[in-house]
């Protein structure tokens, strides 16, 4: 199969699977959610999107534990904070409309491969995150599912690099596997392997990232509450 076709499938595939967990999440536990047809649902997640959106234009590399074609961007804040006043469907819906309006303002730089691993991942931490805060909606839930999210955003992340991602972006772009982990050896001399590479690079920038996402969003999510999330 054509290495581009298969992405596309893999890409519809991930969203596809990620949209039914959430779903059968919500109808299991989620009794007081809104309806995916309510004005209030459909105003709440174009917002947080559109401001994911623009976050994710403000990546950054963290040059001291990853190459440079590894960026970080705090997109994941208004997801979270969506997910966990209207459950994870909407974390997902929100999640696919971030890529879209992010590659409204700029194309992709790597053959998309980027952008499904920013929504993979991002998804790895808000679905066990808001999933965990709406089984019982109180602080230590929220904090208990941020913990978890992030964890699982780490090990997840760190998988899907080495078994799927590394390898589609060396294809893609004729880039041997060694030649990218010599990129990583660079920056870290423990380095020498695709799993050194993804233990030692990939897991320490998504544990990072994740308590950032997550500190900021305990700081933030009471306070926007009242002006985004009121419910008539």
């Amino acid at each position: 199969m054509n290495p581009t076709v298969q992405f596309i499938l893999i890409c519809f595939a991930v969203v596809a699977g990620l949209l039914v967990l959430a779903a059968l999440f919500e109808r299991l536990c989620c009794k007081d959610r809104l309806r995916l047809s309510s004005p209030k649902y459909i105003t709440t997640v174009a917002i947080s999107a559109a401001l994911a959106g623009l976050l994710m234009l403000l990546e950054f590399p963290l040059l001291f534990l990853a190459p440079n074609f590894y960026k970080v961007d705090f997109s994941e804040l208004p997801v979270l904070i969506c997910s966990f006043y209207l459950g994870p469907v909407a974390g997902v819906l929100t999640e696919v409309l971030k890529i879209f309006i992010k590659l409204l303002f700029k194309a992709s730089s790597s053959a998309f491969v980027g952008e499904l691993a920013n929504f993979a991942v991002g998804c790895a931490l808000v679905l066990p995150a808001s999933m965990i805060y709406h089984c019982k909606r109180t602080k230590g839930t929220a904090i208990a599912g941020l913990g978890v999210g992030t964890l699982v955003m780490a090990v997840f992340g760190s998988l899907f690099n080495a078994v799927y991602l590394l390898p589609a972006y060396s294809e893609m772009y004729h880039w041997p596997l060694d030649q990218i982990v010599a990129a990583g050896t660079e920056i870290n001399g423990s380095i020498t392997s695709v799993s050194s590479f993804v233990l030692l690079a990939v897991a320490p920038l998504n544990l990072l990232k994740g308590l950032v996402v997550s500190i900021l969003a305990m700081l933030l999510y009471k306070r926007v509450q009242p002006i985004m999330f009121k419910r008539s």
